[in-house]
C-alpha cells in the first residue's frame, strides 16, 4: 500500500453553512460547522471508508471533494493522469470540466439519480456525449451497450425508463454511468443501504470486480460497519464534522482507539441471537455542529471523559503504524473491538 502513490489528498477541509436572523436584512448570526478541518489521503487502487453517524459530516466531505458544492477552506490535491498535482477545492466550473470524467459519483437513492424522462441509453450516453466528446449517437450506444454488459445488465435494456428496473438494476445503472468516462476516483456515497441484502451483496460483488477490472480508486461513505469491514482498505471515523478516528480496517476493528468508534462497534447487531453486545450503548444526543461543545467534541457522551477533555481539545496523532486517533487517553483506554 505505501509503494502506491497518493491519488486524492484533503488537507484542512472545511466546509461551514451561515445561520442568519430573521427580517429583510438577514445577517448572518451563526455557522453550521459540518466538516472542520479534515485531513486524510487516498492511494491509487485502495478503498477508503468514511463512516459515522448521521449528520458527522460525511456526505458532505463527499460532495465537497466531488466539487457538488464548494468547501469554505483547505486544499483537495487531485493527482491527474499525467502525472501532476492540481488544486481543485476553489477551482471554477470552467476549470474543473477536464477532471469532471476523473471523478465520478454513485448515488445513495438510485431511483432519485436517475431522470424517469430519459432512458438508460440517454441517462449514461450523456457524460459520453457532454464531457466525452462522442456526437455520433451510434457510437455512444455501442458504449453503452458494452457498460451494461459491464455491471450485468443485457443491451437491449438501454431502450427501458428508470421505472421499469428493480433497485439492484438501478443501482448497476449508476454504476455503468459513473464508469462511462474511465474515471479514476470513484465516491460512492452509501451505495447499498437503499437495497436488500441479498441485492448489496451482489452490488459490492460488483464494485470489487470493477476495482480489480480497472485499477478503480473508491471512497465509500457508509455507516454500516459490517459492509466497511470486508469491503475497505482503511477507515476514516467522523464525529460532529471531525475525524476522531484513521486506520487500516484491520487494526480498527480488532483494537480501536477511541471510545466514539468502539461505540459505533457496540451498535452492529450480533448475527448470533444467543451472543449478547457486552458494550453500553451511548447516551445523549449527537451535539449541534452549530455550537460545538468545549473541548473535545465527543466529551459530554464518552463515559471514558475527564475535566481535560472538556477543556482542551485533543491532537490527532498517530499511536500505532497507520493508526491515528483524536483522544487524550488512548494510552490508558482497552477499547472493545469486533472479532471474526
Amino acid at each position: 500500500m505505501s509503494e502506491k502513490s497518493v491519488l486524492l489528498e484533503v488537507k484542512g477541509l472545511s466546509k461551514f453553512f451561515p445561520i442568519r436572523s430573521k427580517g429583510l436584512r438577514r445577517k448572518i448570526i451563526g455557522q453550521v460547522r459540518a466538516v472542520d478541518d479534515v485531513s486524510f489521503s487516498i492511494l491509487e487502487g485502495e478503498t477508503l471508508g468514511l463512516v459515522g453517524e448521521s449528520g458527522c459530516g460525511k456526505t458532505t466531505t463527499a460532495r465537497c471533494i466531488m466539487r457538488a458544492m464548494t468547501p469554505s477552506g483547505g486544499e483537495i490535491l487531485f493527482r491527474k493522469g499525467d502525472g501532476s498535482i492540481t488544486d481543485i477545492a476553489f477551482m471554477s466550473e470552467r476549470e474543473l470540466f477536464p477532471i469532471r470524467g476523473d471523478i465520478q459519483m454513485i448515488f445513495q437513492d438510485p431511483y432519485a439519480s436517475l431522470n424517469p424522462r430519459m432512458n438508460i441509453l440517454d441517462i449514461i450516453g450523456e457524460s459520453l456525449l457532454v464531457i466525452g466528446g462522442i456526437k455520433d449517437r451510434e457510437k455512444r450506444s455501442q458504449r453503452v451497450g458494452e457498460l451494461l454488459e459491464l455491471v450485468g445488465l443485457r443491451p437491449e435494456y438501454m431502450q427501458r425508463f428508470p421505472h421499469a428496473f428493480s433497485g439492484g438494476q438501478r443501482q448497476r445503472v449508476v454504476i455503468a454511468r459513473a464508469l462511462a468516462l474511465n474515471p479514476r476516483l470513484v465516491v460512492a456515497d452509501e451505495p447499498v443501504s437503499a437495497l436488500d441484502v441479498s441485492v448489496q451483496a451482489q452490488v459490492l460483488n460488483l464494485m470489487l470486480k470493477l476495482q480489480d477490472e480497472f485499477n478503480l480508486t473508491y471512497l465509500f461513505v457508509a455507516h454500516d460497519l459490517s459492509v466497511v469491514k470486508h469491503f475497505c482498505d482503511r477507515v476514516v471515523v467522523m464525529y460532529l464534522g471531525k475525524i476522531v478516528e484513521l486506520a487500516p480496517t484491520e487494526a480498527l476493528f480488532q483494537a480501536p482507539k477511541h471510545p466514539y468508534t468502539s461505540a459505533l462497534m457496540g451498535a452492529v447487531p450480533e448475527a448470533d441471537p444467543r451472543r449478547r453486545a457486552d458494550m453500553v450503548p451511548l447516551e445523549g444526543e449527537v451535539p449541534s455542529p452549530a455550537n460545538p461543545p468545549s473541548g473535545c467534541h465527543f466529551h459530554p457522551r464518552c463515559p471514558h471523559a475527564t475535566d481535560l477533555c472538556a477543556k482542551e481539545a485533543p491532537a490527532f496523532e498517530e499511536h500505532a503504524p497507520g493508526h491515528f486517533a483524536r483522544c487524550h487517553h488512548v494510552a490508558e483506554l482497552n477499547l472493545s473491538g469486533v472479532q471474526d
